[in-house]
C-alpha cells in the first residue's frame, strides 16, 4: 500500500489513514486510486466488520492537491472526464461498501474532503473540524461530491454552502447533518470505539442489507411498490441463517454467534 495511505487492523476493524500531512492530506489521482482499491479490498475481506477513515496531521483532508490541479489545467475534455471518473468511482466505492464506515474528522475537511466525510455512514468530529465547499471560488463545481454532500446536509443547506463557498464550523456541520456527532478532541477515539462496539454487536449481513435498504428507500414515495419491496426484504432476512440465529439468541436470552462469547 502507498505510504500516502496507511491501514491498520484492530480485530474486525480496519483503520484507514490519509498520510500526507505535509499537504494537509490533499489527494491527487494516485491517492484517489489507492483509496478506491483499498476500500474495495476491505469490502471483499470477510474478516473486516467495519472501517474507520481518518487523517494524520492537523487536517482531515484539504481536498485537491495543488500539483494535481496544475496538471488538470492542461487536460483535454476526455482527460478531465477520465480524471473526474476516478474521484467519482472512489466516492461510490466508499458509499457502497457492505460494511459500515466511520469518518474520524479531527480537523478541517475542505472541498473533496467534505465529500469523503459525506460518503461515510457516520461522521464523528471535534470542534477543530471545519468544512468548506470551496469549488465556486475557483470557478468550479462540486459535481462529483454533490450526491453525497446533498444527502448529508439536505438541499437547502447545499444551496447556501455550494453557492457561497463559505467556511462553516463543526457546530453548524452537526446542525445540518454533515456530522453525526461532535465531541471534544480528547473524547474522539472513545466515542468512535463506542460506536464500533455497537456495530460489531450487529449481524454483518444485517448491516449490509440495512445499508442497501437505506439506499433503496431514501427519497422515494411510500407507494405500493415500496411497501412490497420492504416486505420482501424483511421476509428474506428472517429466513436467512443469520436472521434465524439472531432471533433464536434473543428468545434464548444469549448472545448471537457473531458476538464474542456467543453460541
Amino acid at each position: 500500500m502507498s505510504q500516502a495511505l496507511l491501514m491498520e487492523r484492530r480485530g474486525g476493524v480496519a483503520v484507514v489513514t490519509l498520510n500526507r500531512p505535509e499537504v494537509r492530506n490533499a489527494f491527487d489521482d494516485a491517492l484517489i486510486a489507492a483509496l478506491a482499491a483499498n476500500f474495495k479490498a476491505l469490502d471483499d475481506d470477510d474478516d473486516v466488520r467495519a472501517v474507520v477513515l481518518g487523517g494524520n496531521g492537523p487536517a482531515f483532508c484539504a481536498g485537491g492537491d495543488l500539483n494535481w490541479m496544475k496538471r488538470m489545467a492542461g487536460y483535454s475534455y476526455e482527460e478531465n472526464l477520465h480524471d473526474a471518473m476516478g474521484l467519482a468511482v472512489m466516492l461510490q466505492t466508499i458509499d457502497r461498501m457492505k460494511k459500515p464506515v466511520i469518518a474520524r474528522v479531527h480537523g478541517p475537511a475542505y472541498a473533496g474532503g467534505t465529500g469523503l466525510v459525506a460518503a461515510c455512514d457516520i461522521a464523528v468530529g471535534t470542534p477543530e473540524a471545519k468544512f468548506c465547499l470551496s469549488e465556486a471560488k475557483i470557478g468550479l463545481s462540486p459535481a462529483t461530491i454533490s450526491p453525497y454532500v446533498l444527502r448529508a446536509m439536505g438541499e437547502r443547506a447545499a444551496r447556501r454552502y455550494f453557492l457561497t463557498a463559505e467556511v462553516f464550523d463543526a457546530e453548524e456541520a452537526l446542525r445540518i447533518g454533515m456530522l453525526s456527532a461532535l465531541v471534544p478532541a480528547a473524547q474522539l477515539d472513545a466515542t468512535i470505539d463506542s460506536l464500533l462496539g455497537n456495530l460489531l454487536a450487529c449481524g454483518r449481513e444485517a448491516l449490509a442489507k440495512i445499508k442497501d435498504l437505506i439506499r433503496a428507500v431514501a427519497s422515494r414515495p411510500i407507494d405500493d411498490s415500496m411497501v412490497a419491496d420492504t416486505a420482501r426484504r424483511i421476509a428474506e432476512i428472517r429466513g436467512s441463517v443469520e436472521g434465524k440465529e439472531g432471533v433464536a439468541s434473543f428468545l434464548e436470552k444469549r448472545k448471537p454467534s457473531w458476538v464474542a462469547g456467543g453460541k
